[in-house]
């Protein structure tokens, strides 16, 4: 397993995780980002690793257009994770990101406290970054439900959100995360980092040699 402990301690926050894999790649040739390698791991992989050390209560995945090769490569992955993914399958990601975060919001099961929404292509993405928005959380003011990381103005992944915020999302039909914070500004915090890796996320050829990735 890669080793990932953050420096400190981790906040003691009941950790739900939601990983949207259902992307089709297209300007990758239509090659599934989460199955890119680093450093002879999988992004999946090594995403899965990090979140481990949070032990969390539920990691839930959702796939779709490549769904039997990362379900496949989930499947491989759980036999070494203590806190394994459940894939859940979008049988219609033409539909757009939004249809996946829907179902993954439906499929929660869990009780927790915050839940982390992740993306599959994000490299650099580990478990400091993970305990970054977990210690925010615990600076929100009153009514703050979601952490937003903003490098430069630029809005960053993944983002955090309490489980009072999930709940009010889920209670809107055809509501998504992102219709949530736009409609409720005041109840998004922002985290104002250097940290570039949340910005950072893998779109085209140039992206992989960029952050020196490979396909296989």
């Amino acid at each position: 397993m890669i080793s990932s402990s953050p420096s400190t301690q981790a906040p003691k926050l009941r950790l739900a995780v939601l990983l949207l894999a259902a992307g089709e790649g297209s300007r990758l040739g239509k090659h599934p980002k989460a199955l890119l390698r680093k450093e002879d791991h999988t992004l999946l992989e090594y995403l899965s690793n990090a979140i481990q050390i949070f032990m969390p209560t539920e990691y839930i995945a959702v796939t779709g257009f490549h769904a039997e090769v990362i379900e496949s490569e989930i499947e491989k992955i759980n036999t070494s994770l203590a806190f394994p993914i459940k894939s859940i399958r979008n049988l219609a990601p033409q539909m757009g990101q939004a249809s996946s975060v829907r179902l993954g919001l439906e499929s929660l099961q869990s009780q927790f406290d915050v839940l982390l929404l992740a993306l599959s292509d994000q490299p650099e993405i580990g478990a400091k970054e993970i305990q970054e928005l977990l210690q925010e959380f615990s600076h929100c003011k009153a009514g703050e439900e979601v952490i937003l990381p903003m490098v430069n103005g630029e809005r960053g992944n993944p983002v955090l959100f309490s489980s009072k915020a999930v709940q009010e999302v889920l209670a809107a039909p055809g509501m998504v995360c992102r219709a949530y914070m736009d409609a409720h500004p005041e109840k998004v915090h922002i985290m104002r980092t250097n940290n570039r890796a949340f910005v950072l996320d893998v779109d085209t050829p140039e992206d992989i040699q960029e952050y020196k990735l490979s396909l296989s």
